[in-house]
């Protein structure tokens, strides 16, 4: 008797779709957030076509050392700049592993 539990992955790879990488989509941004300190900053992703929202409706802004884990299994408004599995794969590599804060410098 097979074992009848399956992720997520198994059931899109047998639906003929596959998970879709918000970090892959061309409305994923990058913003800045400013930190407690007014001389500090923390990046941030935002989707530009309002997809991530919050239950009560306002913006969801999710932390940058997070962004490879964002995946929806649709979306409607989701244009993918490349190979994702490459992208996706590379961005794990690169990214920060915690939430990082970044010194702002004075333009002279």
């Amino acid at each position: 008797m097979s074992d009848i539990t399956t992720t997520i992955e198994e059931q899109a790879e047998a639906c003929g779709t596959e998970k879709i990488y918000c970090a892959n989509c061309i409305h994923c941004k990058l913003v800045t957030a400013e930190g407690e300190n007014h001389d500090e900053f923390y990046l941030r992703v935002r989707c530009d076509a309002g997809k991530w929202k919050k239950k009560l409706g306002e913006e969801k802004i999710h932390k940058y050392f997070t962004v490879a884990r964002r995946s929806i299994d649709y979306c409607d408004m989701y244009e993918d700049m490349g190979d994702a599995e490459d992208f996706i794969k590379e961005l794990r590599m690169t990214l920060p592993t915690k939430d990082e804060s970044y010194e702002k410098k004075e333009i002279i």
